[in-house]
């Protein structure tokens, strides 16, 4: 049977191998042909999709390949187009934050300097605002001086007519400004400037009258007797004394008190001896009682010069000088000239 079965079995396996092979190797064609045509466009999409990206390796000191990352070109390109802009950004910013640190520093300096400034200024108005109080203490000093001296000598006093009452205010004094202030004390200047040269010029009119009042002392010593009426020394009566006694021990000298004419110097009836000297301006000085004479009729003195010395000549009870001053030959107090 079991060749039967081989013999009949045997036609029909022999029938089938070849059918079998064809379809076989038919198979393997396909496949060949399918793996050729798939291969290629693999290959071709790979090399496609490596030129589209971007790779990343780590490599070690080897050289053998540690790590490899592949980016997209798209995300590359964002992320360095960020990156420049990053760069930027933060480049103008530390420009900008060196241009602002230097501003903070000049900004430091301006403000030290608007400080020393305003130290200056307040300190400006302060001395200004002195200077105009002594300015002010000047007006009043001169308003002395020219007061003795009449209205017709001071200046502008024929032409300040001014009248009205001075209203009450109630509001706070005006705060000026340093140029304000420089302004007011310009014109306080200029006023007592101009003020001053007036009164300069009168003292240079006056000049040569003040030279030639009798001013000094002819001699240094106790009055005994002054100007006016007193008991007499010879009598109970009183009588009038026209000058002042001056104690001073005999040869004394007597210094002519301003500069002057000798227009006597000799004997004069009561006074003994006696100088007269002629001051100008209708003023006369008389020395009565001397000792000695050091000067004579004609000369011409200065402030100081030794005319002559004291004694107890004429109608006298002891050493001194009689000291006596006339103006438009009327006696008058000699105290009143006596400055020095």
């Amino acid at each position: 049977m079991l060749t039967l079965d081989a013999r009949t079995d045997s036609p029909i396996d022999s029938g089938r191998r070849p059918v079998q092979e064809a379809a076989r190797q038919g198979l393997l064609a396909r496949a060949a042909a399918g793996a050729a045509v798939g291969v290629a466009p693999k290959k071709r999409r790979a090399g496609a999709d490596r030129r589209g990206q971007f790779s990343l390796l780590i490599v070690r000191g080897d050289g053998e390949r540690v790590l490899r990352f592949n980016f997209p070109r798209p995300a590359v390109m964002g992320v360095a187009i960020a990156l420049a802009a990053t760069v930027s950004l933060t480049g103008l910013l530390l420009g900008d934050w060196v241009k602002l640190r230097e501003l903070t520093r000049e900004a430091v300096t301006f403000n030290d300097q608007i400080q020393q400034q305003r130290v200056t200024i307040n300190t400006f108005n302060r001395r200004v605002a002195e200077i105009r109080q002594d300015v002010a203490g000047w007006r009043e000093l001169q308003v002395k001086i020219w007061e003795p001296l009449g209205p017709e000598l001071t200046p502008g006093g024929r032409d300040r007519a001014i009248g009205g009452g001075t209203p009450a205010s109630d509001r706070a004094p005006v705060r000026l400004s340093p140029l304000e202030e420089l302004n007011l004390l310009g014109e306080s200047v200029k006023d007592q400037t101009n003020s001053l040269r007036a009164l300069e010029r009168l003292m240079a009119r006056a000049g040569r009258i003040l030279v030639a009042l009798p001013t000094r002392w002819p001699v240094r010593g106790a009055v005994n007797s002054e100007f006016g009426m007193r008991q007499s020394p010879w009598s109970e009566d009183r009588e009038f004394h026209s000058g002042l006694d001056i104690r001073a021990e005999r040869g004394t000298p007597v210094y002519a008190p301003a500069a002057g004419t000798v227009v006597h110097a000799g004997t004069a009836q009561d006074y003994g001896t006696a100088i007269v000297l002629d001051h100008g301006q209708d003023i006369r000085s008389l020395y009565g009682h001397l000792s000695k004479l050091n000067v004579q009729p004609g000369q011409r003195v200065v402030r100081g010069t030794i005319i002559g010395y004291t004694g107890n000549s004429g109608r006298s009870s002891g050493p001194h000088l009689h000291y006596e001053i006339m103006v438009k030959g009327q006696a008058v107090n000699p105290r009143a000239y006596l400055w020095d």
